[in-house]
């Protein structure tokens, strides 16, 4: 799919973890030095992709009470293997670091999403949330891309070994996807029995 297949996955990384970023830029990065997409327009389709697929987190902190979207983690934020007590840790980070926390938490793995989230709930104005997201997302999509052009350059030489270990991969992730799911779930479930009882 190209640059749109690269925005997509950028855009479904942001909203349905776990589709990490440190896959698909750096195998982007590859495509182009294998001539089939251009590295700066695969970096531009992954800060596109990024900072469309921030915006459901960004909106829905602006326009819905705290309280409120607190309560939708602690149902069903697992799903998404988001906690309550991690989202209130971006917001911790976010009052105390101000606007550049945008930029910096677009570069940290676990803080690149939820920080949309004390974004939003300050009410920081979009430009400035798109400028600061842009510029940390611009900087992390360029070094996975780089990265990953670098080893094109060894084509040959990884070629045997790319396939399985891709696999090996996206296995890794989506078990740790499941465990964190089912661990959540447990916790949610316990929490519930103890209010009830």
């Amino acid at each position: 799919m190209g640059y749109a297949g690269i925005a997509l996955l950028m855009a479904l990384e942001n909203v349905l973890p776990p589709i990490p970023s440190e896959l698909i830029m750096p195998l982007a990065g590859y495509n182009a030095e294998q001539g089939h997409v251009n590295l700066w327009g695969a970096i531009a389709a992954g800060t596109f992709g990024t900072l469309v697929g921030t915006l459901p987190w960004y909106a829905a902190a602006r326009w819905l009470e705290r309280d409120r979207v607190y309560r939708w983690v602690e149902h069903h934020g697992h799903w998404l293997t988001v906690e309550r007590k991690e989202l209130e840790r971006a917001v911790d980070w976010f009052g105390k670091h101000g606007r550049w926390t945008v930029a910096v938490g677009r570069l940290i793995p676990g803080i690149r999403t939820l920080i949309s989230v004390p974004a939003g709930f300050c009410h920081m104005p979009l430009w400035q949330y798109l400028s600061y997201s842009a510029a940390g997302t611009l900087i992390w999509t360029g070094i996975l891309a780089y990265l990953g052009s670098l080893l094109g350059q060894n084509y040959e030489r990884v070629s045997t070994y790319l396939g399985p270990i891709s696999w090996l991969v996206m296995g890794t992730i989506t078990a740790v996807y499941l465990v964190r799911l089912v661990r959540m779930r447990k916790r949610n479930h316990a929490r519930r029995a103890s209010h009830e009882s």
